[in-house]
Parts: C-alpha cells; sequence; structure tokens
C-alpha cells in the first residue's frame, strides 16, 4: 500500500513557502526587537511566525493569505503569455546516500551534489511511503534537515525529487508577499505610503516579470497561450507585442 504524507504547511502553500517569507522579511529584521515587553518583562523578537496567538505573531493564515494575493498578481499578469495557474515540476532527482531513520537521524543524506536552499520543496518515496518536506538547513549541498520530521523510515537509494515552480516564479511570489507584510505588520503603512524595504522587494519581483513578459525569461514546462506555443518546451523568445510604454514613475509591469 502506497502511503503519502504531506505537511498541513505544505498542502496550503503556493509559489513559495513560509520558510521564503520569514528568510526574506529577517534580512530586514535582524536588530529589531519589540517595542513593548511581554508577560515576562523582555523585548521579545520582532518576526514571530507559526500557529499560535501572539502579539508579535504573524500567523501562518495570514502568510497564506498574502501569498495568495501575490500568487494571484502574478497569474494575472503573466496569464497573457502562459495557462495559469502554474504547475510544480520535477527539476532534480537523485537518492539516498545513507538509511534515513527519523528516530535517530534528522538529516537526509543524498548521493548527488546539488545546490539546494532552505525553502525549497523535496519528495521523498520508495514505492511505499511518499512524504513531502520543506527544506530547513542545508549543509554542503548533499545533506539536508526539513522544517516538520521525517515520518517514516527509508532505505538506500530512496527516490529523492527536488519539486518547484519555474524560475523565477518562486522569486517573485516570495518578494511580493513579503514586501506587503512587511508593509502592514512592520511598518504600518499601506499603498501608496509603502516602505523603503517592501518597494524594493516588489521593484525586483516586478524586474523579473517583465522579463518574463519581455521574453528574456522562459517558463520552460509551462503552457503557452497560442497556437505556435503548443509545445511548452519549444525554445524561441516570447513577448507581447511592443508599441506601448508606460512612465517611469508607474510601479506596473511593462
Amino acid at each position: 500500500m502506497h502511503k503519502r504524507m504531506t505537511s498541513f504547511l505544505e498542502i496550503i502553500m503556493g509559489y513559495c513557502t513560509e520558510t521564503d517569507i520569514t528568510k526574506t522579511i529577517a534580512q530586514a529584521l535582524t536588530t529589531a526587537t519589540a517595542q513593548t515587553t511581554d508577560d515576562l518583562g523582555s523585548f521579545g523578537n520582532l518576526l514571530n511566525v507559526g500557529n499560535t496567538l501572539d502579539k508579535n505573531l504573524v500567523s501562518t493564515d495570514n502568510i497564506n493569505y498574502y501569498i495568495q494575493l501575490a500568487d494571484s498578481e502574478i497569474d494575472g499578469v503573466l496569464s497573457q503569455l502562459y495557462s495559469t495557474p502554474f504547475c510544480e515540476k520535477v527539476d532534480f532527482e537523485t537518492e539516498l546516500f545513507s538509511p534515513m531513520d527519523p528516530s535517530a537521524n534528522l538529516y537526509i543524506v543524498i548521493e548527488k551534489y546539488c545546490p539546494l536552499a532552505s525553502g525549497d520543496i523535496v519528495i521523498l518515496t520508495d514505492g511505499s511511503n511518499e512524504e513531502r518536506h520543506v527544506i530547513d538547513e542545508v549543509i554542503g549541498g548533499d545533506t539536508f534537515s526539513t522544517v516538520d520530521p521525517v515520518q517514516a523510515s527509508f532505505a538506500i537509494a530512496t527516490r529523492i525529487l527536488r519539486v518547484s515552480y519555474p524560475t523565477p516564479i518562486r522569486f517573485i511570489s516570495a518578494r511580493i508577499a513579503s514586501a506587503n507584510i512587511y508593509d502592514k505588520y512592520f511598518s504600518s503603512e499601506s499603498s501608496p505610503n509603502t516602505s523603503q524595504f517592501g518597494e524594493n522587494l516588489r521593484g525586483m519581483a516586478y524586474d523579473r516579470l517583465n522579463d518574463i513578459l519581455s521574453g528574456t525569461i522562459i517558463l520552460h514546462g509551462q503552457q503557452r497561450i497560442g497556437r505556435r506555443f503548443y509545445n511548452p518546451n519549444l525554445v524561441e523568445q516570447y513577448s507581447l507585442p511592443s508599441g506601448g510604454t508606460i512612465g517611469k514613475d508607474r510601479k506596473q509591469m511593462k
């Protein structure tokens, strides 16, 4: 019997993960602390992510909400060129180098080196059990831990699949969602009075969207719109017709 296990967080995630949001916002909060004390009289960390109630907490539900908003914005813009929503694809496959016993070892060691990163999604499958996890800590590119503990034991040669949305969709989603969360919870600002950090994140995201719209970046493996693009792996520049310009003062994609 094939058993598939997926953590609660992975079921509800979109183009990016909660780990992506935490690490992106934490870049601007490395020295920040709460302005008011907690019940013990100490100043806690300003950024706190999870499912429990806390006055300095950005709940998982709220993070998922902002990820969904970011994903909707991405889909709306790129639906001119691609069939949306986008689908995950396997972009790397390897095997377990050593047995994985959750009771004795928290780290997964793979056979083939890969530039893994925190927030990547991997699937462990041996034909009987299958688990989906988000990478937490990476050591050397061939050893990593997961956000949620692995439940089953896996033997050597278990298949390890990394799945992802086409580059740079995850990058774009994480930065748009992080910008909105930062402005809402840490700057107490909303559009048009947004923070400089939020504007920088949006700028990076919109630059990548512009690259996709101009044809500089092609989303391989995704279904394109139009009769000549029935083959999703066709290598050819794919951009919108030129002829119009958008003022430099506008934040919309070109």
